[in-house]
């Protein structure tokens, strides 16, 4: 008990030095080793029950053994700057257990569902021994595409009667799904409302499943646990990795030397050794 602790510990101490850019904070970033732990995003409008689904995922991959690191999104507020961090409130029957890891982060007057610091924190966690990583956003909307390019699946979590849904499709957040998940399927026209989303996916040619969960139940959640194991060991990639890699460098190149910096032929650079085993995205930058 005493080294899980521990081990939580450091896993909280780097986490909070990273996201309050401390002194050696690069250096704990320049340490980090290649990851192949997924980085699953769960998106969604308000009150479509993002953190009753994580909730039952982790119920259902702790029957599995599975070791599970969380980073919930909270909105921060534009008066005092503080945020509620409440996901760990949510999720309390899984605080305690030594298989999950919550972190809850504030956006920090982002607009895009993710605070800045976001790409940092989940590096930090994807380099711990957990075997899936998830980021839930705080459900600001059509803006929450950002969380595509940084996450190797999207999940889209909506409900049956939800009327900016059916908007969101002419939005551009159904474009990032990777995987939709109608929740609340127990109310009226959930099956309606299913088969329309399959429609409408199937008139933009995108091969996108659709499953339905009541979360607070834990219903369908076995069968979406194993359509995200099955979607990560077929091996899809995210198409927008390198031009997420190259946004994380210029950031970061940006910051510390301020010049400017041709993004084309940085992509380049990304795109030629990206593939490497030894790639760290912080070494990479540092050499600019």
């Amino acid at each position: 008990m005493n080294e899980h602790f521990a081990r939580v510990k450091d896993l909280a101490r780097r986490i909070t030095k990273v996201e309050n850019e401390s002194d050696d904070y690069l250096a704990i970033l320049e340490g980090l080793t290649p990851s192949k732990t997924p980085l699953i995003g769960i998106t969604g409008a308000p009150g479509a029950g993002k953190s009753s689904l994580v909730n039952a995922l982790i119920t259902h991959w702790l029957t599995q053994g599975k070791r599970i690191g969380i980073v919930a999104v909270d909105p921060t507020s534009p008066f005092n700057y503080g945020a509620l961090l409440g996901d760990r409130l949510r999720m309390a029957a899984h605080f305690n257990q030594e298989q999950v890891f919550i972190r809850s982060v504030g956006t920090r007057g982002s607009l895009g569902g993710l605070c800045e610091k976001i790409v940092e924190i989940s590096d930090v966690m994807k380099s711990s021994d957990f075997d899936y990583v998830l980021i839930e956003t705080v459900g600001v909307g059509q803006s929450e595409v950002e969380i595509a390019g940084l996450a190797d699946m999207t999940i889209v979590v909506l409900t049956p009667d939800g009327g900016d849904d059916i908007q969101s499709m002419k939005s551009g957040i159904m474009e990032i799904a990777d995987m939709i998940v109608v929740n609340k399927a127990d109310r009226p026209h959930a099956e309606g409302y299913s088969a329309n989303l399959i429609r409408h996916l199937h008139e933009q040619d995108r091969e996108v499943p659709v499953l339905k969960t009541v979360a607070t139940e834990n219903k369908g959640v076995d069968v979406l646990g194993d359509a995200i194991a099955t979607y990560i060991a077929n091996g899809h990639i995210n198409q927008k990795r390198n031009w997420l890699l190259t946004e994380k460098a210029y950031r970061l190149i940006q910051k510390s030397r301020m010049r400017d910096i041709d993004r084309s032929a940085l992509y380049d650079d990304v795109s030629r050794v990206s593939s490497d085993s030894d790639f760290n995205i912080y070494s990479f930058a540092k050499k600019y």
